[in-house]
């Protein structure tokens, strides 16, 4: 089916009662471009006496609602007698869509993509309204965003056509020489008579050179569906891979031949982008891509895109893929929902291999109105958008069928696992199926069992300890967990494994051919973690939580500090305003914190040695943050109204040992490296002036680090990371505020609020910081900077030039100029 975007001339508003607009009290609609998040723009607020104050801390204290939204358009004569839908690639939540006035369809699940046959509804050669409702209310542990927060399409299909989702590309047979690609192709009918068509297959390469073709023809009854299925072979095949990604394009065209006409004429096309790549998965040798070994250095991420909220822009997608490739990873597990179209896109291109997760919950609620209300019924239909979006991109590796399931330490849950996984193969056998279980959740109703165990094997304290991580992986290598999942996992490919390394060696002896997957780890953990998946071949990758910080759940990761009188404390998240969950290797800006750069020395992907300085106000302090919290440290060594005060700092190095400079003059040295973490810390005074951590191997320099002090001649900088955007395809502007001296060194300690003004062929799309703590508006135009950094997002609406210009107090206004092309 031919299709065109259709994100412009939307209007929103929440949704009134009906019986509102009898006395004209409605509220009006706003004009508004999709894709857009309505609860961004709404004010957080603190919780009340009586209110949840857990389901709205995950939520990042954003009131929920209902938003209604609408587009009017006129849909031409010649479209009576074809096919007509609307695709929506995402509507936060329980959408219910409406043409002219007439219920048309709907979707619970707010991350899968959908269809609505308007057709039936629509007056052709006249105007035409769609609307269509979202809401969202306790519903998510995380910032969910709500409404139409992903793109949307208008499909038109002749009497025959190619259905949506109807072109599957395989690569079942490849060598050095040869490829076989295998095109399946669902035509469909919806005519009162016969027809003879002729399929076209083409197969280009990433250059527009043709690399192999095939015509056939397929004749249709009446109202029939055919799969035209060819085997097209590709002569010295490029392969698609992390390390390069090549791809190919394949376009289908049905033709037919009017009567007494001597041509034929094209009456459908469709076109996918995909890759040659074969994967291969044992317990002896691991995963194989193309018959290499590849360990997953994995990231957890969520939806939301930081300052723009759940808003899904290509662009915004395709640049938190290239800076988490930049940082290292390999590997997206998108968590706890089906991955966005736009980042599928974006990880095909940059070979960024994806584990694409369905849900969060089955049957089991976790929040007062979630999906589990409606999953026995919808979950299959989920199931098949999930595969149907993945399918042809040779990024996705690995499909979860969920996330922290409370039913997997049951035999009920096993079963409805097994259903899962065996439809995803039924839909896809060329992929693995994994499930991110979580031993603790898994055997929750069993807990007084095991204290019973562990007291009377004398191992209470291990199971009791403080160290939420070490408990949890206490509990994980129990036999309670053993028994109680052993079935669960069997129904996998691989065994998805939140928070369980204290299994991955266990298991390698009691279930020999089990293949292990790190699915959710602690960022803390990293060192010893990748030490065992480097270790062990079945164990094949860790995937952190997270590799870029997201809304909601807020408070998880900020630094904590105890008095004398405070206990320590587990997990818990943080009271209003708090934002950010805070415990992202990258922040919502896209800024690396001090973790990034130690998960790649720890990678082995950084020679260079790295410093960290612990706040010096904090000095002295008990640490108590969760195990989700790194160190609380910045990259900075600007602490103005502390000098001569203690303060630690952290160097992490792969290297025998590591010396710090402290204006010219050693602190010592000490060592580094594998066996002691990657890390040390230096207790020295705060001095002005600047730093230096010098690695050394063997006694040779193998690099260095420094840090200087900002002085007092602040600027304030602008820096637009692509000066030249286009108008189309959802493309951004990102432009960088930053507080700096006369030589570029960013000032941590100066922060002020920054005043912007966006004119010309574009709008401000959102604006922030990645203050985790803060009551300011992502669409206000004025914003404090946080540890001196700022960001502000450019939206083109049109050929030309946009102009962006910045002020703050006690700096020279400055301006960036970009250009829409």
């Amino acid at each position: 089916m031919f299709r065109q975007l259709f994100n412009d001339d939307w209007e929103m508003r929440p949704k009134v009662n009906p019986f509102a607009e009898l006395v004209g009290a409605a509220a009006p609609y706003q004009p508004v471009t999709l894709p857009h998040d309505a609860m961004i723009q709404r004010q957080r607020v603190a919780p009340s006496p009586g209110d949840d104050a857990e389901a709205r801390a995950a939520g990042a204290y954003f009131p929920g609602g209902v938003f209604e939204y609408r587009r009017k358009f006129v849909v031409p004569e010649e479209y009576a007698g074809r096919r007509v839908l609307v695709e929506f690639e995402g509507v936060q939540r329980d959408a219910m869509v409406y043409v002219n006035g007439d219920y048309a369809g709907q979707r619970p699940y707010g991350y899968s993509r959908f269809r609505v046959d308007v057709g039936p509804f629509l007056r052709f050669g006249g105007e035409n309204e769609i609307r269509v409702e979202g809401r969202t209310h306790e519903d998510s542990r995380w910032y969910s965003g709500a409404g139409i927060y992903r793109d949307v399409w208008l499909l038109v299909g002749g009497p025959a056509h190619i259905a949506p989702d109807g072109m599957r590309v395989t690569t079942p047979d490849i060598d050095a020489e040869l490829a076989v690609v295998e095109v399946a192709v669902t035509v469909e009918s919806h005519a009162t008579r016969s027809q003879a068509l002729g399929v076209t297959t083409v197969i280009t390469d990433a250059a527009g050179a043709v690399v192999a073709s095939d015509t056939s023809v397929v004749r249709l009854p009446p109202g029939a569906a055919s799969v035209v299925r060819r085997r097209l072979y590709v002569d010295n095949p490029s392969l698609w891979g992390p390390d390069s990604p090549t791809l190919y394009s394949c376009r289908v065209a049905l033709t037919e031949k009017a009567d007494n006409a001597e041509a034929e004429t094209e009456v459908d096309a469709e076109s996918v982008v995909f890759g040659i790549r074969s994967l291969h998965l044992d317990p002896r040798r691991g995963l194989r891509v193309n018959g290499e070994p590849v360990k997953l250095r994995g990231a957890c991420v969520h939806h939301d895109n930081g300052v723009l909220g759940a808003a899904t822009f290509a662009a915004a997608e395709e640049r938190r893929v290239r800076l988490l490739k930049e940082a290292g990873f390999n590997a997206i597990r998108m968590s706890h929902h089906p991955m966005s179209v736009a980042m599928l896109d974006a990880c095909d291109r940059m070979g960024m291999l994806v584990m694409d997760e369905s849900f969060d919950m089955w049957t089991v609620g976790k929040s007062a109105f979630d999906y589990s209300l409606s999953f026995p019924e919808w979950w299959e239909r989920d199931i098949e958008a999930m595969v149907a979006k993945d399918v042809n991109h040779p990024s996705v590796i690995m499909y979860s069928i969920g996330n922290e399931i409370p039913e997997t330490g049951s035999p009920f849950g096993a079963g409805w696992g097994r259903r899962l996984a065996e439809k995803v193969r039924t839909l896809d056998p060329t992929r693995y199926v994994t499930n991110a279980v979580n031993g603790m959740l898994a055997v929750m109703p069993y807990l007084g069992e095991l204290r019973k165990q562990a007291e009377a094997e004398g191992d209470i304290n291990a199971l009791m300890a403080d160290d939420p991580g070490g408990r949890m992986n206490a509990l994980n290598a129990s036999e309670l967990v053993t028994g109680h999942t052993e079935e669960s996992f069997a129904v996998l490919d691989v065994a998805g494994m939140n928070y369980a390394e204290a299994r991955y060696e266990l298991d390698r002896e009691l279930f020999p051919n089990r293949i292990i997957v790190g699915t959710e780890t602690f960022p803390t953990r990293i060192d010893g973690n990748w030490g065992l998946v480097t270790e062990h071949p079945h164990v094949i990758g860790d995937f952190t939580w997270t590799g870029w910080d997201y809304l909601g759940e807020v408070g998880i990761g900020r630094p904590r500090y105890l008095t004398d009188d405070d206990a320590p404390q587990a997990v818990s998240g943080a009271p209003y305003p708090f934002l950010l969950a805070g415990c992202g290797d990258i922040d919502i800006t896209g800024h690396r914190r001090p973790a990034s750069y130690y998960r790649e020395i720890v990678f082995g992907l950084r020679t260079e040695p790295y410093i960290a300085v612990q706040r010096p106000e904090n000095h002295g302090k008990t640490y108590a943050g969760s195990p989700w919290a790194w160190s609380d440290t910045i990259a900075s060594w600007t602490w103005p109204g502390h000098e001569d005060a203690p303060v630690t700092v952290e160097v992490y190095g792969d290297a025998d040992e590591v010396e710090l400079l402290v204006n010219g003059a050693t602190a010592g040295r000490r060592p580094v490296g594998p066996d002691n973490r990657f890390r040390t810390a230096f207790d020295t005074t705060y001095t002005p002036g600047e730093i230096t951590a010098v690695a050394y191997r063997d006694g040779t320099e193998t690099g260095r680090c420094t840090l200087r002090t900002a002085n007092e001649s602040l600027r304030l900088r602008a820096e637009v990371e692509r000066p030249v955007v286009t108008a189309k395809d959802r493309d951004l502007a990102y432009v960088a505020l930053t507080l700096t001296d006369a030589h570029g060194t960013c000032h941590t300690a100066a922060d002020r609020t920054v005043t912007i003004d966006v004119s010309g062929d574009g709008v401000l799309q959102g604006f922030g910081s990645a203050d985790p703590s803060t009551e300011e508006r992502f669409d206000a135009t004025e914003r404090r900077t946080h540890e001196g950094r700022a960001l502000a997002v450019v939206r083109p609406t049109s050929p030309g030039k946009i102009r962006l210009r910045a002020s703050a107090n006690d700096c020279e206004p400055v301006e960036v100029l970009i250009t829409v092309e």
